[in-house]
């Protein structure tokens, strides 16, 4: 394939993911890009009733019955002729981890925030991950058909809070109950738009423009002059889009819409392809960036999931392609094994469904079969591998003990445990001083030992018990330092062989540090923590 071939194929594709606070509307607004890009023809109700159909992203049994995201889930589609690969990430904090990771594979996010709420904790958490990764945002006010916050304050919330000019490319006519439509600032159009029985279908609009008459005729005069009002101070007072500030991430386009009735999701779509950057600037460690065209394959695993169909029961390796063109079969170099595999069992996914995939592109999400070949963070290539910057890792704060009721569902318990944990969202660890050998399990928040459980017993029919122990940090260390521990520590092993101390309190742990200088807490595995230096 020529490099003007691939050139065309990644100016098409649009890699993205979408960060909220719980409840903003995240997967809601995720179905209904799916239904305007048309990729589904019915958007599917997010909250889990009993004759419902469950969101296209939520694919495991908990998701449907919580109507929460828990997981994050790769979707491709194409729409006037560009493709899109939406990664929908978990909005509860618990799951925050592979959220973080997920935002490495993309080049876009877009931040839901609740027009009635603002700017929310896992907002700011989210934030500073795309900040820190240079991922330009672009901001969707949804809920709008509901009672919101004084608009202005919040662009000015999200202008002190985040540190992050906002601009407005559309303005609402009418907020909560009176949301009528969106006013295109910059080509000047209003879009009045029809409700739809359930927000299930695509919601109908007519277009005007803002001093119309039939507005006053039709809705309330003080609302109508309140709008006008409203676009002409917007218009003079914040001005246009800077398109190169925002790629830069100093300015965040905002939109505003209502996800649940379809209000300005279709306008919202189009913006956004005009404005999100193809897959053109994978960040290396020395600051510059690689070149997605003229560079060899190259890919690198941000997620590992286990068991997404039950008919399959396998494990799948998510890779997000970064430079060069995959090809099945290809023989590539593996840069933690030190050897070559092959890539033969690849797939493309929309949700749970998948289908047989020959080529990708950078920018495009694939999933591996994998046999236990493949673990988060690797990177894969034709050639040298690319200096990618490491994934982040966190130390967990929550730990309990986890064992298995009956001896009969021993086998499944310990396959469970070890595939559960190679997806990054639990940490698994070994000790022969706390819960007499029983395996220790830290995660960053209760329900994900919730899920744990629960998936331990839907996918590995294993019944298990769970006792909560009594520390809240966790530190690396280096194994050089291993001979300097007091005997009283509370040493750990995690499954790939980094050492952790557990403490009951950050006060416990300064008491340590105080007492044992020479020893160098880490927030992140020994490895990672020098590339991230």
């Amino acid at each position: 394939m020529s490099l003007a071939e691939i050139e065309t194929e990644v100016k098409r594709r649009r890699t993205f993911a979408i960060i909220a606070h719980p409840d903003a509307g995240k997967t809601t607004l995720t179905e209904k890009l799916l239904l305007y890009g048309g990729a589904i023809q019915l958007a599917g109700a997010v909250k889990a009733r009993k004759q419902g159909k469950s969101a296209t992203s939520d694919w495991m049994a908990m998701e449907k019955e919580r109507g929460i995201s828990i997981t994050s889930a790769a979707l491709q589609f194409e729409y006037n002729g560009s493709i899109l690969n939406l990664l929908d990430t978990p909005g509860h904090e618990d799951f925050s981890e592979d959220t973080y990771r997920t935002l490495m594979a993309a080049d876009t996010a877009v931040m839901v925030l609740d027009a009635g709420k603002g700017v929310e904790p896992q907002t700011v958490k989210l934030f500073r991950v795309c900040r820190d990764r240079g991922i330009p945002i672009i901001t969707f006010i949804n809920k709008m058909d509901r009672p919101t916050k004084d608009l202005y304050s919040l662009l000015d919330e999200i202008e002190k809070v985040l540190g992050i000019k906002a601009v407005p490319d559309v303005w609402p006519l009418g907020t909560g109950f009176d949301f009528k439509g969106v006013y295109d600032l910059r080509d000047q159009q209003l879009y009045l738009f029809d409700r739809t029985p359930g927000g299930k279908q695509k919601a109908g609009f007519r277009v005007a423009g803002p001093h119309d008459k039939t507005l006053d005729e039709q809705f309330d005069a003080e609302i109508v002059q309140a709008f006008r009002d409203q676009i002409e101070l917007v218009s003079g007072g914040i001005g246009a889009v800077d398109v190169d500030a925002f790629l830069k991430g100093n300015e965040t386009p905002v939109y505003f819409g209502s996800a649940v009735n379809n209000f300005g999701i279709e306008l919202f779509l189009n913006k956004f392809l005009n404005l999100a950057p193809p897959p053109d600037h994978i960040p290396l460690r020395d600051g510059s960036y690689l070149d997605p065209v003229q560079a060899p394959f190259s890919a690198f695993v941000f997620k590992v999931q286990a068991n997404m169909n039950k008919a399959h029961r396998d494990r799948i390796a998510f890779l997000r392609v970064c430079s060069g063109v995959f090809e099945r079969g290809l023989n590539v170099n593996h840069n933690r094994l030190e050897k070559q595999v092959k890539l033969s069992s690849s797939f493309a996914f929309f949700g749970q469904d998948r289908n047989t995939v020959d080529l990708a592109y950078p920018g495009d999400i694939i999933g591996l079969v994998n046999p236990g070949t493949f673990k988060i963070g690797d990177v894969l290539s034709s050639g040298t591998a690319p200096a990618l910057r490491p994934l982040p890792s966190f130390a967990p704060e929550l730990f309990a003990t986890i064992s298995c009721k009956d001896t009969l569902q021993l086998k499944s318990f310990k396959k469970g445990l070890d595939q559960l944990a190679e997806e990054g969202i639990l940490h698994l660890f070994s000790s022969r001083t706390i819960g007499g050998g029983v395996p220790i399990i830290g995660a960053m928040g209760k329900l994900q030992f919730e899920v744990f459980q629960r998936r331990l017993k839907d996918e590995y029919n294993a019944d298990t018990n769970l006792q909560i122990l009594p520390y809240t940090v966790s530190r690396w260390i280096d194994r050089a330092d291993q001979t300097k521990l007091p005997s009283n520590v509370n040493l750990v092993e995690d499954m790939f062989g980094n050492l952790s101390l557990l403490f009951d309190s950050e006060w416990d742990m300064n008491y340590f540090q105080k007492n044992n200088e020479t020893i160098q807490l880490l927030n992140a595995p020994p490895i990672d923590a020098l590339e991230l230096n």
